[in-house]
C-alpha cells in the first residue's frame, strides 16, 4: 500500500511540475486517501495484536 502511495505522489510532482494542476491535485488526492487508509488499518493491526497477548 505504501508503494501506491509514493506512486501517485510522484504522479502528482511531475504533473505540477509540468504545469498540470487538476492532473496534480487529483494524484496527491488519490495519495492522501490511501495514505490514510493505510493509517487507519495500521492502527487496527496494533490494537489487534495488543488483545491477541
Amino acid at each position: 500500500m505504501i508503494r501506491w502511495i509514493i506512486t501517485f505522489l510522484i504522479i502528482a510532482l511531475i504533473a505540477a511540475v509540468l504545469g498540470f494542476g487538476g492532473i496534480a491535485e487529483g494524484a496527491a488526492d488519490i495519495a492522501r486517501i490511501i495514505f490514510y487508509i493505510f493509517i487507519i488499518l495500521f492502527v487496527i493491526s496494533l490494537i489487534g495484536k495488543l488483545f491477541r497477548r
